[in-house]
């Protein structure tokens, strides 16, 4: 069964309002246009690449933006079936990680990750752990490894 990811970044739904703050209630409508989509698409897997959301002294979300945005999720038909990784490359105030504790208070599949492939990992695997099978099978091919970094190309000396 082939994976059908929507991979949603940041850039895409948050927004500033006139003093240069995240304005959430903007954010979160165009984020829920967004959410729409991948349902009226089918697409039940999805990644919030939050990595280039830029961390201040202060969280850019409050605790009850947290909620609202929990929320949302869930009035737009967020199922237990469904899986939305957040990822992240810092979150000293633990929003990405809060958001995902709250989702999975009411049941959902959400994690926040600090590595993509572990966020791609665990959107591709099924809910008793195992991986989904691609269609075809595909042959392993070994690759050498090499200690020391080679030229890729070097000019010919004539």
């Amino acid at each position: 069964m082939p994976l059908n990811l929507q991979i949603i970044r940041a850039s895409e739904f948050i927004r500033l309002g006139a003093k240069g703050r995240v304005d959430v209630k903007e954010s979160r409508e165009i984020l829920s246009e967004i959410a729409r989509a991948c349902r009226k698409r089918g697409v039940n897997r999805a990644l919030l690449d939050v990595r280039a959301v830029h961390i201040g002294p202060k969280p850019v979300f409050s605790l009850q933006d947290l909620v609202r945005l929990v929320r949302t999720f869930h009035e737009l038909g967020f199922r237990k079936e469904h899986r939305l990784a957040v990822l992240y490359s810092a979150d000293p105030h633990h929003r990405a990680r809060l958001f995902a504790f709250l989702s999975n208070l009411h049941g959902w599949q959400v994690r926040a990750f600090h590595e993509f492939e572990e966020a791609i990992v665990w959107l591709w695997e099924t809910e008793a752990g195992e991986k989904i099978q691609p269609r075809e099978r595909v042959e392993e091919v070994p690759v050498k490894m090499r200690h020391r970094a080679a030229p890729i190309w070097q000019p010919s000396r004539n």
